[in-house]
């Protein structure tokens, strides 16, 4: 595929492929496509269903606890800098273990590794809901181990879909798979707030997704089946040889285009970590500070602002997701560069948003939702994209081993440490323990976001000058790009390396 053609191994979510020679060459491939990777279109399908039911019960957890927070404050009598900290433990132990799980996922069984860590998650999960009133570390540690479970799974699953499908069907189950980030976000604080009410205690709402975890793992074993690697591409996985993990971690650091959409990345999950576990909780004390709700002083808090918020994520996540591919494939008509410059403009168009809604909240709340709603839609405009374009600029023998460099660094500089530096931030604001600065220094220390997601649109507009070299790199990789091959120089034989030639 040469760089000025303007369709790309990422075609649109619900694609019309219009054209008769792509959908002739697409009916005449599918029986090879099948047999190559090992698996039925059938169950290949039932795998993507699977791993995205897998992917929203991920989600679905991560957030139960920010939808219960103001519970959990209370229960604990803690600030909002140890409140920072109840995600933040959660994705330091999930980007540091990605390396490994990422490693292994290149090498080994793939299937028997997200076993291992949907069971272990779903026990460790459980046993956070047993934490005593008395010590607030034992919840912090198991949130902690949380992330081992998450981490096996993570990094694995996108490099399985892509194993199964190419071109227009890859960009299209991914879409699907990445629709439960925010739907299962969304349905975290949904249910960890509705659960936590009926129950009168927020420790219910911890059991949830273990019971639902346990469905997952019995599908995993006996549904899915691993597919060869790389065979879906015409590049089976015994003519890609596997190279060393620190020659994996230097090729990708010398891919630009996989390096600053890791950093826009970044920015996204920055942005989208501070506001998961603090916007409702910001949200309510508004409600109090203006009068129109009760301050939490019994041992219930009112849930409703997790609902609504919850129910905004699940939409916007959505029409974001399906906003984004389909611009990105309107704009591929007549741009290559169409997938980064499309994740530019869903950071930039959410930046005044979430400005809007963060000042806005003390005067309106319609307002504030409203605003809160299309920052939301914006800033989901990528997930789908950015991880198309981490699958067609990595060779499949890297996949693992990307997602989880690309996890590691989007998480490191992104959520692990955001909702606990707003936390900081906000106790550092802080002059009283009024209801005013309660909400006062929440909300200075949350436009932090509006900034971040302008530098983010910076990130990805830069991996848009390199889009186009580094597919067209990928796409030509040959099993022999580190060994030299021979080539005539003036009349004579001498030995270069394949890369050169390729450049």
């Amino acid at each position: 595929m040469s760089r000025d053609e303007p369709t790309s191994n990422s075609a649109p979510f619900f694609s019309d492929d219009s054209e008769g020679e792509e959908q002739g060459e697409a009916v005449s491939q599918r029986p090879q496509e099948e047999s190559a990777s090992g698996v039925s279109s059938v169950r290949a399908l039932l795998t993507v269903l699977i791993l995205c039911y897998i992917n929203l019960l991920n989600y679905m957890d991560r957030f139960t606890v920010a939808g219960v927070l103001p519970d959990i404050e209370h229960y604990f009598g803690i600030d909002d800098e140890k409140s920072g900290l109840l995600q933040t433990v959660f994705i330091c132990s999930y980007m540091f273990l990605a390396p490994l799980f990422g490693y292994l996922g290149d090498r080994y069984n793939r299937k028997f590794i997200m076993s291992f860590g949907i069971a272990f998650w779903s026990i460790v999960t459980l046993a956070s809901s047993y934490t005593p009133k008395e010590h607030f570390w034992a919840l912090l540690l198991t949130r902690g181990l949380v992330g081992v479970g998450e981490a096996s799974y993570s990094t694995i699953a996108p490099t399985i879909i892509a194993d199964l499908y190419i071109k227009g069907k890859r960009t299209n189950m991914l879409s699907v798979f990445y629709f439960a980030i925010p739907v299962g976000s969304g349905l975290g604080y949904i249910v960890g707030s509705q659960v936590s009410t009926a129950a009168n205690d927020w420790h219910w709402a911890l059991r949830v997704t273990p019971a639902l975890g346990l469905i997952a793992l019995l599908l995993l074993v006996f549904v899915v089946k691993e597919p060869k690697r790389g065979a879906i591409e015409a590049r089976p996985e015994q003519h890609l040889h596997h190279t060393s993990w620190f020659t994996d971690l230097l090729a990708l650091s010398k891919n630009r285009s996989f390096v600053f959409s890791t950093l826009g990345f970044t920015a996204v999950a920055f942005v989208t970590g501070s506001l998961a576990l603090w916007a409702p909780t910001f949200l309510f004390r508004a409600a109090v500070f203006t009068g129109e709700k009760p301050p939490c002083t019994e041992g219930q808090c009112s849930s409703s602002d997790s609902l609504i918020f919850g129910s905004i994520t699940c939409v916007t996540g959505v029409l974001g997701v399906t906003s984004g591919v389909q611009a990105s494939r309107r704009l591929r008509t007549r741009t290559s560069r169409a997938d980064p410059l499309v994740c530019a403009a869903g950071l930039l168009l959410s930046a005044p948003f979430l400005y809007l809604a963060i000042t806005f909240a003390q005067a309106s709340t319609i307002a504030t939702y409203v605003f809160i709603f299309l920052g939301e839609t914006f800033l989901s405009m990528n997930w789908a994209i950015v991880a198309d374009i981490l699958l067609y600029v990595v060779i499949p023998t890297r996949r693992s081993t990307a997602e989880a460099l690309q996890i590691v660094i989007s998480h490191l500089l992104g959520d692990a440490g955001s909702p606990y530096l707003i936390g900081v931030i906000s106790d550092s604001l802080r002059k009283t323990d009024s209801f005013l600065w309660q909400f006062r220094s929440l909300q200075l220390s949350l436009l932090l976001c509006s900034f971040v997601s302008v530098v983010g649109g910076a990130f990805f507009l830069t991996t848009a000058l390199f889009i186009e070299r580094d597919r067209e790199l990928a796409e030509n990789f040959g099993a022999t790009d580190d060994e030299p091959i021979v080539v005539p120089k003036s009349g004579r034989s001498t030995r270069v390396p394949v890369s050169n030639v390729l450049i």
